[in-house]
């Protein structure tokens, strides 16, 4: 091994362990917060979290698929439903809220891998992924926004229009004798902890094994990816699939974090949500991708108290920013910058 390769060896095996070494301090900061802070401090913070499952696969399809989806919010929509409808149906009991979880995870990987592969496999591609996506989006808005009447109800669940469902019961565990222990408070928020967890690390494993790099290829250049053999849709509808999971998670976990749904969830603003929050941390980045999307949960949810257009605004500017200023995500911007100055630069670029 030449002189060059051990420095580069060396150099990415100490970024790595940086890396390693940040995330684990910034879990041991998340499991320690609640033990400080207050209750409702600890429902937003599972409110801020919830939403990163939705972000992350987008940032799987967009970064390294070079999918371009607006239907993440449909999928979030459509497991907090079908969540819904079980739960009022079954009741609140371990069974049924697990299977409840479970079937609604399954019934968002199944729409996703169907409009998958009709978009994947009917050839469409490029930007009219987009805009399938978010007629698709759009179109379930719409028929749950009108499913007013008393003729829309399954079995014990009204789905109410554009009021929504309410009611769901949490998740809960079979201790506690007569009255099971329901994951809400701190348990939904170490719930929600563990689960971003196991999906980040799941997601880094296979993003970063022969998956990943196929998809690479295929977002660079798919007929070139093609000609070598490469079944490009099966790998493409194979990350919108789990792209739909990961949004299906979120759309779980915030019906039982407000015990409500509505169509409004997946409305034109929503849609637009994910995009934005991923623009802005970097497509390829899942880390970013979580700690920009909880920050910017965090700041609309601040600047709404004055008035949601305010929300809006910034967002709209902080994408403005990104695309024109920032194309590689504000985060590796920041780094840029600070690579730039004397002492850091002259730190960081490996001179002492």
């Amino acid at each position: 091994m030449t002189t060059t390769s051990l420095r580069l060896t060396t150099e990415a095996r100490r970024r790595s362990g940086l890396r390693s070494w940040r995330g684990l301090l910034a879990l041991a900061i998340a499991m320690l917060l609640p033990l400080v802070v207050d209750s409702a401090f600890t429902g937003d913070l599972s409110y801020f979290l919830l939403w990163t499952f939705c972000a992350m696969g987008l940032s799987a399809m967009w970064g390294y698929g070079g999918i371009l989806s607006f239907g993440q919010t449909a999928f979030f929509g459509l497991a907090g439903y079908v969540y819904g409808v079980l739960t009022l149906n079954f009741g609140d009991g371990f069974i049924s809220t697990w299977s409840g979880f479970i079937l609604a995870l399954a019934a968002a990987g199944a729409v996703a891998s169907a409009l998958g592969y009709m978009m994947f496999y009917g050839g469409v591609t490029g930007i009219f992924v987009g805009i399938v996506t978010l007629s698709f989006t759009l179109v379930l808005e719409t028929f749950m926004s009108q499913t007013a009447g008393p003729q829309w109800v399954i079995g014990s669940a009204r789905l109410n229009g554009f009021n929504g469902m309410s009611g769901m019961p949490p998740l809960s565990l079979p201790f506690g004798g007569e009255h099971p222990f329901t994951l809400d408070g701190n348990a939904f928020y170490y719930l929600i902890l563990a689960l971003l967890v196991i999906a980040y690390l799941l997601m880094q494993r296979l993003l970063r094994g022969n998956v990943g790099l196929t998809l690479a290829a295929i977002r660079e250049n798919p007929q070139r990816a093609e000609m070598l053999g490469i079944d490009i849709r099966r790998y493409q509808l194979l990350i919108f699939t789990l792209g739909g999971v990961l949004s299906g998670l979120s759309g779980v976990l915030y019906t039982q974090w407000g015990s409500y749904i509505t169509p409004s969830s997946m409305g034109l603003t929503a849609a637009a949500m994910p995009v934005i929050w991923v623009a802005t941390a970097g497509r390829k980045s899942l880390a970013g991708t979580i700690a920009i999307t909880a920050l910017l949960v965090w700041l609309s949810q601040w600047l709404a108290v004055y008035g949601s257009e305010y929300a809006m605004i910034l967002l709209g500017l902080v994408l403005l920013f990104v695309v024109l200023v920032a194309p590689e995500g504000i985060l590796v911007w920041l780094a840029q910058q600070l690579r730039r100055l004397p002492v850091i630069g002259h730190y960081v670029g490996g001179t002492r």
